[in-house]
């Protein structure tokens, strides 16, 4: 969009300012990426070769998974030779914000002639014949999902991949782009959705005014939200895209200034953001695929904080905030933009911004331990990774419970234990959250890591390096926890009593819903705790990670004794807890 003196305008409004960086803008920047440095975010040379790599194997393979469902349908040979296919990396990757450690979300593109069937069945075992021995060290199928999808480890490399096949093509040459919207023509809803996320990133980068600045700015906004806890999807909170549409939008209204200012902009600008207002890169493009629009669809009149994909058919992609994350994105921005003006005021540095959230330690007195169990280890993440999917639906029937709740917060990862024990008893202290089994050191655990099935949870892995953990005496136990914190009412705060029963039985339904769920052998339990109950293993001393204390109350002095303090009498359930600080609950439930 061209403006009346014929410069370009970026975004659907003028721009805020087109001030050029000062001096002080230029040392902010400077501070932004030496601290940035500091903190392990940009990836080395020899790594990002290693990436490069594996994205040419992948390559490889695909064409060569091609031509082989080529040869099975009997195609001659100058045909199947022409067949061609492509892979294309997006997300972090592709916008060029990578760092030591990042997955890489990538698609698989195929001609008409090959399905999606296809892919599931002849891709993995292609990949492991052409990748070599212990080359792939986890390989998880999902064809089932919401967007069907192979997760694996490769190189050491995390890989998301994803397949679609354009119906409209009858060869997928290596200079084929997807930015035109004739791709869609013929595709079914899967397919769409699978192509969406390279189409969606292609136009972010078209859409700022430059890529530099941009980057720099977003990989400070990312690298603040993962460590204040604000960034999964999956449970609520804005995820990778979301966040980065959000940058986009700032560039776009300050398209002269550098990475530096751009942050404290980011801060200042959505610190005052109107919500619901959608925050758009452009105009919705109109078609026949359903794309976002609050005044036709209810659901999306809904949307909390409304950021929406700028390829068609644009879509909100935060539709899974409720009203619990949205208060928190909100006070944790507010938050960031007092230390942004700190800094840019001298009073403070880049690193205050970047200090890690502190939600077990000291942000809520009462914490909800949601339980998933299971004896076997591929089905345990299986589980793990459905009752994840839920967590946000139980936010929301938590945010309704205006009585007891005033806020829900779910923790952004999960927590992987696994227990060994002797009985069928203790198989159920486990399930209900006791530590005193416990056998292997905890892992955390997010929904982009194989660790997890994420999605709907189903699928099939075909490699796991926990087997061995079932061998030897007794009983293994496989779980994965995911916390919640609460901040009650003046009511709970009186009783002490979580009335939850309707919330928490809604939401095991709602889990049981599992395609693949077996009550004999898949186990969830929801089990409410104060903060000084909470395992040991959430916190880390050497980073300066205090447990909370048991509160101690006053009692009376006795035969003339001045004042003393003792530590409340243990209760029943007090004294069943286990002894690494298992989360037994004070707050119980009634009986689901």
């Amino acid at each position: 969009m061209a403006t009346a003196s014929g410069e370009k305008q970026w975004g659907l409004t003028p721009a805020m300012s087109k001030s050029l960086p000062t001096a002080l803008d230029n040392e902010k920047n400077a501070e932004l990426v030496e601290e940035l440095k500091k903190e392990n975010n940009y990836e080395g040379q020899e790594e990002t070769q290693k990436r490069m790599g594996t994205l040419k194997l992948l390559s490889q393979v695909n064409r060569e998974f091609i031509r082989t469902v080529g040869r099975r349908q009997g195609l001659p040979k100058s045909t199947i030779d022409q067949l061609g296919g492509k892979i294309y990396p997006y997300g972090s990757y592709r916008l060029g914000v990578y760092g030591p450690g990042s997955d890489i979300d990538t698609l698989a593109v195929a001609p008409k002639n090959v399905r999606r069937e296809d892919f599931f069945e002849l891709f993995p075992d292609l990949l492991k014949q052409q990748a070599g021995p212990d080359a792939i060290t986890s390989l998880t199928a999902v064809p089932d999902a919401f967007v069907p999808i192979i997760k694996l480890v490769l190189n050491g490399i995390e890989i998301d991949l994803i397949f679609a096949s354009i119906a409209s093509k009858q060869t997928v040459p290596n200079d084929l782009e997807l930015k035109d919207n004739k791709i869609l023509d013929g595709l079914d809803e899967a397919t769409i959705k699978s192509v969406t996320g390279p189409r969606v990133t292609d136009e972010i980068l078209s859409l700022v005014p430059e890529a530099k600045t941009f980057r720099t700015a977003l990989r400070a906004v990312k690298l603040w939200a993962q460590r204040r806890a604000i960034y999964a999807n999956i449970v609520g909170f804005p995820g990778g895209v979301a966040w980065a549409m959000l940058v986009a939008r700032v560039c776009q209204m300050y398209p002269k200034a550098i990475g530096g200012t751009l942050v404290q902009k980011f801060f200042f600008i959505l610190k005052a953001w109107n919500w619901p207002t959608p925050v758009q890169l452009k105009d919705i493009e109109k078609g026949p695929q359903r794309t976002w629009n609050p005044a036709i669809y209810p659901g999306d009149k809904k949307n909390l904080m409304p950021i929406i994909t700028p390829a068609y058919p644009s879509m909100c992609a935060t539709f899974n905030v409720s009203h619990s994350t949205k208060t928190i994105v909100v006070r944790e921005i507010d938050r960031a933009s007092k230390i942004a003006n700190d800094i840019f005021d001298g009073k403070a540095k880049w690193s205050d911004l970047f200090k890690k959230h502190t939600f077990f330690t000291h942000d809520h007195k009462y914490y909800l331990s949601i339980i998933a169990s299971c004896r076997d280890p591929d089905d345990a993440k299986a589980w793990g990774g459905a009752v994840e999917s839920k967590v946000r639906h139980f936010i929301t029937t938590l945010d309704f419970n205006t009585k007891m709740i005033k806020l829900a917060r779910p923790y952004t990862k999960g927590f992987k234990r696994v227990h060994r024990c002797q009985t069928e008893d203790q198989i159920k202290e486990i399930t209900r959250g006791d530590m005193k089994y416990k056998v292997e050191e905890t892992k955390t655990v997010e929904s982009t890591d194989p660790e997890l099935v994420a999605q709907n949870g189903a699928g099939t892995a075909t490699n796991d390096d926990d087997a061995a953990t079932s061998k030897g005496d007794g009983i293994t136990v496989y779980t994965y926890t995911y916390y919640v914190g609460i901040d009650p009412t003046a009511l709970l705060e009186q009783t002490k009593n979580l009335d939850i029963h309707n919330e928490t039985k809604a939401f095991k339904d709602k889990c049981f819903t599992w395609d693949r769920i077996n009550v004999d052998k898949h186990w969830i339990e929801v089990v409410p705790c104060k903060n000084w109950m909470l395992p040991d293993d959430l916190f880390d001393p050497a980073a300066g990670e205090a447990k909370p204390t048991k509160p101690t109350k006053k009692r009376k002095a006795i035969n003339g004794d001045g004042p003393t303090q003792s530590e409340e009498p243990p209760s029943k359930t007090q004294a069943m807890a286990g002894v690494n600080g298992a989360p037994t609950p004070m707050l119980t439930p009634q009986p689901v």
